[in-house]
């Protein structure tokens, strides 16, 4: 039987930091779902943040947490999963957090496919330190940073994940909140690296800069540009323009890099063995 949400949260710590109409608390019921719904122990899961909004979430979020530095959750979990690989390890960044400071950690992840289940909660902005511009900020939106529009072409962060190496890549938002967590309980069930893009609102920093001052019109927003990526398949480049894919994006088997880096140390001692015999 599905447990209600609360079971996974730390409710001690609440109530939590995040602004009135944030769409982070609908992305991290999304998580805790999509973690039910596989019947995960709590001692089977460890949560890595970094820093910024998205990364005060494992505060939160009663299972193996570490709250980490700028950029940097990725490669923290990429220590714990060779640690431990039995564990699910989940990482619970920002669109700043995991493109700009931590770009490199997230492509070379990707690459080596290691067992990790990336979500970002892309919201365009860096929230929490007052709305700078991201990687992930549209060209022409306005910003602390960009007062005049953005000049800058954002990523597209799925692509460029799967491009790495990902094993499964996908993309949700938060009004498609039981579609995305379908796609993060997907991507946590994964073999290899997973990576699920959140788009999220942030009516503080980035909605009221850009003619969006309400929760409800960014949701409005996210399921008007939102297109299945069914739907996408049957359209037009001109039909497409300004729109973003949602579901499944790129799926592949690869080996996973934890598995191929036991083999090797089974190797090595299985030599080291054969020598003091």
């Amino acid at each position: 039987m599905a447990m209600p949400v609360t079971h996974y949260l730390r409710t001690s710590k609440m109530p939590h930091i995040w602004c009135a109409g944030c769409g982070h608390g609908i992305v991290l019921g999304a998580v805790l779902r999509a973690i039910d719904s596989l019947g995960l122990d709590k001692d089977e899961v460890c949560v890595v943040s970094g820093i910024g909004c998205a990364s005060r979430a494992p505060g939160y979020l009663d299972f193996n947490t570490l709250h980490t530095t700028h950029g940097r959750a990725i490669a923290f979990a990429t220590g714990i999963k060779m640690a431990k690989p039995e564990l699910k390890v989940i990482v619970l960044t920002g669109d700043g957090d995991a493109a700009a400071i931590g770009g490199n950690h997230l492509i070379h992840a990707a690459r080596r496919n290691i067992g990790i289940t990336t979500v970002c909660f892309n919201n365009s902005i860096y929230g929490m330190t007052s709305g700078q511009y991201s990687p992930m900020t549209p060209t022409g939106s306005l910003a602390s940073t960009a007062p005049y529009g953005n000049i800058e072409e954002p990523f597209d962060l799925c692509d460029l994940v799967y491009a790495a190496g990902a094993s499964y890549v996908a993309r949700g938002t938060a009004y498609h909140a039981l579609l995305l967590s379908k796609l993060i309980a997907k991507a946590i069930a994964t073999e290899g690296f997973s990576f699920v893009e959140a788009i999220t609102q942030c009516p503080t920093y980035y909605g009221r800069r850009n003619n969006m001052r309400s929760a409800v019109d960014m949701l409005k927003w996210q399921k008007e540009h939102a297109v299945p990526v069914a739907a996408a398949a049957k359209m037009s480049a001109e039909e497409l323009v300004g729109k973003f894919r949602i579901g499944e994006l790129g799926t592949r088997t690869r080996p996973e890099y934890t598995r191929r880096y036991a083999a090797v140390i089974e190797t090595a001692q299985k030599e080291e063995a054969e020598q003091d015999a």
